[in-house]
């Protein structure tokens, strides 16, 4: 691949965008730029596409979007007799333009669109995709990524993201379009006016909130807590159908904080809108000083996440971890609806196998089976779709992951911030009025169960020489597998990549999941370290859990299996 030709060629050709031509015209002789916009084309996946905006095969531009869109509606055309799809979009920069420039594509190849009338959550894409019975749904969304990122995901007639199979048939049809000459289009203004892209209006995300609040198992409590929320859209897509579940409950006194409120995909506040970070609570905890809130809420630009923070005794907030409030919430859902009798005999939970292993002992309790599943939210969407054509979707009570993903109910089959942010509220206003708060409440769980002591550490690889190191490192572990991390043995490591776990003591056994390049070290006394490359972001993650009788306890082994996972990434 020569790459200054295909630089060339694309500051010939890219003209659809002044804001590209800019940019190519910016870096020309600049190899080391050059080289990083063209060295690859960005990766089409089970998670689509992401990347930072900007000029070039490895950035978000409306050619790349363009060129998967194509790809896409080939895949659709082969797949399905008269094909359709649900088009969402979040606040980020470029999104309404590449979801408008997406339809136009789609349109023009004969597919039905329908498309939202302005930036929605992901949850509700989902939904969109099975209330109109679509063939496939996109968001235009880099979820909680920095500014400079957008995205674009595509979801199979189930609602939750493509499978493997369907990712990589759509991707060989994307590798034979040309980003200039192989692209059909229609004016988007053309196309609705005569009926080829249809408006999702306002009707259907009544009946999401309306699927959603069948989810409130409390709520007279709620009305009469008083609860007091303090609540960060951080300037994304939750700021109206947070804002509108929480009112249906009987929450009304929301205080939104205001420089956060309005889309914004600058993100002047939050350059990282992440609600795992304590800085997007900064501003709230500010406006808290003269409020006096039971709980500060935060969800990400596609509201699929949300975080909280929670004054304890000393009226000093704590931000709790997306395993605690999974546990909190699995806690609450199970003992509420087994004390008014809804919960299902063969209720199934189920959280991604990097998640906190409290969960299970907590499911145990109320003889509630759990399952274990490979991150990622679409083997969720997927169980709950297998236990509906059982005909047992009620069985499912709940589903979640440590990076602050939640979903209760079956209207949606990806993580949903709307009806997590509700049942979150919901069951504060439940311990508020027993005099607890959900600091309160977790610390109680520690002391019936067990100290869980759950970290990620996060460590990032930028460019191509850092994609080479990341390999580099999960290849290095398979070679020279540690018999000891931190000081814990090692008793078993398991290669999801090769589907096989290997017992020190000679044993092995099969990993019933699909592969998937992630290496997970079992230690003595329960602790664990889990490897595992980002599939959508260039880093590598360590999951650590560690178990202790008290907090400073478990904190100690966390420190010591931290240290380990750093000099990994050496």
């Amino acid at each position: 691949m020569d790459i200054n030709a295909l630089y060339n060629e694309w500051l010939e050709k890219a003209t659809g965008d002044p804001d590209l031509t800019a940019e190519l015209e910016s870096i020309k002789g600049n190899d080391d730029e050059i080289l990083d916009r063209f060295y690859r084309s960005l990766e089409f996946g089970t998670a689509g596409l992401r990347g930072v905006i900007g000029a070039g095969t490895n950035r978000m531009n409306i050619y790349t979007v363009g060129r998967a869109t194509q790809g896409l509606s080939d895949f659709l055309n082969k797949n399905y007799e008269n094909p359709s799809i649900a088009i969402g979009y979040d606040s980020r920069i470029k999104s309404e333009y590449f979801s408008r420039e997406a339809a136009g594509i789609l349109a023009a190849n004969g597919i039905k669109v329908y498309i939202y009338e302005e930036l929605e959550p992901t949850p509700c894409l989902s939904f969109a995709i099975r209330h109109f019975k679509t063939s496939s749904g996109i968001i235009l969304t880099a979820s909680h990524n920095p500014a400079k990122y957008n995205g674009y995901k595509c979801y199979n007639p189930k609602g939750y993201q493509m499978t493997d199979e369907e990712a990589a048939e759509t991707y060989e049809f994307i590798q034979k379009v040309d980003y200039f000459t192989g692209i059909k289009k229609v004016d988007f203004d053309t196309a609705v006016a005569d009926g080829r892209i249809e408006f999702i209006g306002q009707e259907v995300i009544d009946v999401f909130l309306d699927e959603v609040q069948k989810q409130c198992i409390n709520p007279d409590v709620v009305k009469a807590a008083d609860l007091k929320v303090i609540y960060t859209p951080l300037n994304g897509t939750g700021n109206k159908p947070v804002r509108a579940i929480l009112d249906r409950i009987g929450i009304d006194k929301v205080y939104v904080v205001p420089e956060q409120e309005n889309p914004d995909g600058n993100f002047p506040t939050c350059p990282f809108p992440n609600p795992e970070i304590k800085q997007v609570f900064e501003i709230g905890l500010e406006m808290n000083k003269n409020i006096g809130a039971d709980i500060l809420l935060a969800t990400d630009p596609d509201c699929d996440r949300v975080g909280i923070a929670v004054p304890d005794k000393s009226g000093e907030l704590v931000l709790m971890s997306g395993n605690e409030v999974g546990a909190m919430l699995l806690n609450y859902i199970l003992s509420e609806r087994k004390a008014k009798g809804t919960l299902p005999p063969s209720a199934i939970a189920v959280k991604s196998f990097v998640s906190t292993d409290l969960a299970e002992v907590i499911a145990k309790k109320y003889n509630c089976t759990f399952k274990n599943l490979l991150t990622g939210f679409k083997y969720i969407g997927e169980l709950i779709t297998n236990l509906e054509e059982e005909g047992r979707a009620s069985d499912f009570v709940m589903g979640f992951e440590e990076s602050y993903g939640y979903l209760a109910g079956t209207h949606a089959r990806d993580k949903d911030a709307v009806v997590a942010s509700m049942l979150i509220c919901e069951m504060a206003a439940f311990y508020k009025t027993k005099g607890m708060n959900l600091v309160d409440v977790m610390n109680a769980l520690y002391d019936e169960f067990g100290y869980y002591n759950n970290d990620v550490q996060s460590y990032t690889f930028e460019g191509a020489a850092g994609m080479e190191k990341m390999a580099g490192i999960m290849d290095g572990l398979r070679v020279n597998t540690p018999s000891e991390i931190g000081g814990y043995k090692v008793t078993a490591v398991s290669d999801y990549k090769a589907s096989k776990t290997a017992f020190t003591d000679g044993g092995e056994e099969a990993i019933d999941l699909p592969k998937s390049n992630v290496l997970a070290f079992a230690l003595e006394g329960g602790n664990k370290v889990i490897v595992r490359p980002s599939g959508t972001e260039p880093k590598i993650k360590a999951y650590i859990t560690a178990i202790g009788d008290s907090k400073d306890g478990a904190a100690a082994v966390a420190q010591r299996l931290i240290a380990a996972a750093d000099e990994f990434m050496k």
